[in-house]
This record gives structure tokens, sequence and C-alpha cells, in this order.
């Protein structure tokens, strides 16, 4: 169970960190194939970019930084076998979609409006 102020902590960071950050810890922790897959990808080769560097569209970076939100939460409450099987699991919370593929299919931040509810109910970080 996170802290009230680890939650703040994590929510900071998601917010602030440059983009290569984040995918760098996601990639580390998740692997490649299920960052690309999150952030809407056909495959890896564009992950290599955006860590060298490259501005991701909008739309990339608002999934990376609900991803690295929701993952932090989870593997820092379990661990990251627990938050890959959270991210692929169905969650009733999530009208019974995965949260990897409500990430996938995010446009607007009013798509991901209850990913972090779901996560923090998850990780107890309420």
């Amino acid at each position: 169970m996170a802290t009230i102020q680890e939650v703040t902590n994590i929510e900071d960071d998601s917010k602030t960190l440059a983009i290569p950050e984040l995918v760098r810890y996601l990639c580390d922790h998740l692997g490649r194939q299920v960052v690309a897959y999150m952030a809407g990808l056909k495959d890896t080769q564009m992950l290599g970019e955006w860590i060298s560097g490259t501005e991701p569209r909008r739309t990339n970076q608002m999934r990376i930084r609900y991803a690295y939100r929701a993952a932090r939460m989870i593997i820092e409450a379990f661990d990251e076998k627990t938050a890959e099987a959270w991210f692929f699991g169905s969650n009733s919370k999530l009208d019974e979609d995965a949260p990897a593929a409500v990430l996938r299919n995010a446009r607007e931040v009013e798509d991901l409006r209850y990913l972090i509810p779901a996560v923090k109910a998850f990780a107890r970080a309420e």
C-alpha cells in the first residue's frame, strides 16, 4: 500500500519527468512490446527514438504519462509481474476492458478518467 506522499511523488513524476525517462522506466520494468502496445505503436522501433529524445505526438505522450503513473504505483505496491498482469487483465472498473487496451485506444485525457482510480483501488493507494 502506497502512502499519500508516495502517490503524490508518483503523480508529480508522471507530469514532470521527461518522456525519455518515462519510456525507459516502462521498458525496463514491463518490456518494450508491452510499452509499444500501450502507447499505440505498431512495433517497438519508435520507443528507441523517444528514449533518444524524439518528441512523441501529444496522444502518445498522454498514454506514456498515464502508463508510467499506473505501472509505478503497482510496481511499488507489488512487483513487475503483477503490474503486467493488471495491465492485461479484465478490469471491472474499466467496463471489463484491460487497462493496456484502454491506454492504447485513448485519444483524449477524458478517455483515461477511470484508469487512475482503478489502479489506486488495486494498489490500495487511495
